[in-house]
């Protein structure tokens, strides 16, 4: 897909069809959805209403669980995670803006676990970019795209919600 199809409302409709889809081919009952701060949160407000999941819209911040917080800046954002304390045997939809290397999604499924074992976890992203490093992939997406070495995508928003490639040196990491 080229940059110029990257378009919200696009995005946002093929992520829907494939997430009811896999709804239905999964059986999933009540599930909940999680979205990742911050642009994961923003994708999963609108994702929530037009799927009608009854279950409340879970937020989390997985700062303290990515695997590099101590190379984080002196004063990361961190948000306070917004989850139901017992996940046990839940059918989940994680919901995140890019995916990338998967380290962000391997720490929100670390932290998903410290709250208990889901029955299910479906992983849903906005865009899936190339450049994994961890053997994760979602199983729905709003679209795929590839990018050079020393550009990164970066959802913008809350509202509304942008789409921004930007350039950084090879020495800078991404999520």
């Amino acid at each position: 897909m080229t940059n110029n199809n990257l378009e919200i409302p696009s995005l946002l409709t093929n992520l829907e069809t494939e997430l009811k889809s896999l709804i239905l081919t999964k059986e999933l009952k009540d599930p909940l959805m999680i979205g990742i701060h911050s642009g994961g949160a923003w994708v999963a407000e609108q994702l929530h209403q037009r799927l009608n999941i009854q279950a409340p819209l879970a937020l989390m911040d997985i700062s303290f669980y990515r695997d590099d917080f101590s190379q984080m800046s002196t004063h990361p954002k961190v948000q306070p995670s917004q989850l139901p304390i017992d996940m046990e045997n839940r059918d989940i939809i994680l919901i995140d803006d890019v995916f990338y290397t998967g380290r962000t999604v391997r720490a929100a499924l670390n932290e998903i676990f410290d709250f208990g074992r889901p029955n299910k976890v479906i992983l849903g992203v906005l865009i899936e970019r190339d450049g994994r490093q961890i053997p994760l992939q979602p199983d729905c997406v709003g679209c795929s795209i590839t990018l050079p070495a020393g550009q990164r995508i970066k959802l913008t928003g809350p509202s509304p919600l942008g789409i921004h490639i930007q350039s950084f040196s090879t020495e800078q990491t991404a999520a």
